[in-house]
């Protein structure tokens, strides 16, 4: 097969698609496929991977996705299928179709919500958003998003969340194929946690309290930096990702008092981030939507004690009080109790890391990608994509 592949995040840049369709394009080529990658990207000329990557330059975001929609236009002519894993697909979409080429997307979000809450049209949360009617902007981006669904051969959810919402939109449910995120890192780890910190610079007395995001409202860094004003004085914050809401949390920082136990790291490199986890004594996403997270995937692997919120993919990956604790997006009262009982609690958090080694062995690479060759195969070969 031959497989094209559109992604809005690519490394050294932090995000689910950042992760995933690097280790998908080496699994195909692998597998014996070729692949080439069309991504908006910091770089010039990725360099370091098994397949060609067309990068897109980070100019204003009208122009960048027309640049988009040219390279995806040309490059696709070679191809025999266009995978789409953007939440802003139609001139992806737009140009596979127009050189009559099968296509799948990858839905990682509702995209109608993600631009109606990012743009100011709605506060609701996802769950909110999907009962309720809007003005003419929140209608057209669904019905621009039923259109390059209902246009693809095969939509790809990565969480049963996430396939619900499509079903919502009246997607037929013979198209929507539910094959989860998996665990993209190394089948070992063999740096320990007073290795990781020592390297980190971390003192030994120092609890540490680990996020990897990247930097958007969404992401309710702001809470967890409320929630360490009311833990104990050894707590210190570490915030791994970068993006637009970095001032802004740096104010927070400041005006809660705690300026001096918050530090954000930037982006840094998949292996150091690894390390940062690995020193945590917490693991926070406070998070108000996730599709289907690749860090908590990478935190249960590492088996550093999870705080998440319970809001759209999270719990299929966090049970209550099982492998991690679960609260509500941006509870301040309830993020900090989660966060303290678990530095207190010491077989509680072993307990909660040991259940999250074991739950993620089920999120295998191998088997969601190999699912995923054999619906690209189905439907090149012009076969009924249904399940």
């Amino acid at each position: 097969m031959r497989i094209l592949i559109t992604t809005p995040v690519f490394p050294p840049d932090l995000g689910g698609p950042a992760v995933y369709v690097p280790s998908l394009g080496r699994y195909l080529v692998d597998r014996g496929h070729e692949v080439r990658v069309v991504a908006f990207c910091e770089e010039e000329n990725p360099a370091g991977y098994p397949f060609p990557v067309v990068a897109v330059p980070r100019v204003a975001l009208p122009l960048r996705y027309l640049k988009s929609f040219f390279r995806i236009l040309q490059h696709a002519g070679s191809a025999d299928l266009v995978y789409v894993n953007e939440h802003l697909a139609l001139l992806a979409v737009l140009a596979a179709k127009l050189r009559r080429k099968k296509s799948a997307i990858r839905v990682m979000v509702d995209g109608s919500w993600e631009i109606a809450y990012r743009y100011g049209w709605t506060q609701d949360y996802i769950d909110e958003f999907q009962g309720r009617s809007y003005g003419f902007k929140v209608w057209l981006a669904r019905l621009l998003q039923r259109w390059w669904w209902r246009r693809v051969d095969a939509v790809v959810a990565v969480s049963d969340y996430l396939r619900r919402i499509v079903l919502g939109h009246g997607i037929d449910d013979r198209k929507v194929h539910l094959i989860h995120n998996a665990y993209h890192g190394p089948k070992a780890f063999a740096v320990s946690k007073e290795e990781a910190r020592r390297g980190l610079g971390i003192a030994p007395d120092e609890r540490v309290i680990v996020t990897v995001c990247r930097l958007m409202i969404w992401k309710g860094v702001d809470g967890i930096i409320k929630a360490l004003a009311d833990l104990p004085a050894a707590a210190r914050l570490y915030v791994v990702g970068d993006g637009e809401e970095l001032a802004n949390w740096q104010n927070v920082a400041r005006e809660h008092g705690v300026a001096e136990r918050v530090r954000f790291a930037g982006n840094r490199p998949h292996e150091e981030t690894l390390r940062w986890i690995r020193a945590a004594d917490v693991f926070v996403l406070n998070s108000r939507y996730e599709g289907l997270s690749h860090t908590l995937l990478e935190v249960m692997f590492l088996g550093t004690p999870i705080v998440c919120t319970a809001v759209c993919g999270n719990p299929e990956l966090v049970e209550h009080e099982r492998n991690g604790l679960l609260v509500p997006f941006n509870d301040v009262p309830a993020l900090t109790a989660a966060i303290a009982r678990l530095l207190a609690d010491e077989k509680l958090a072993r307990d909660c890391a040991e259940r999250s080694r074991e739950k993620v062995k089920a999120f295998d690479r191998e088997e969601a990608f190999g699912r995923l060759e054999a619906l690209f195969q189905r439907i090149i070969a012009g076969e009924a994509p249904g399940r």
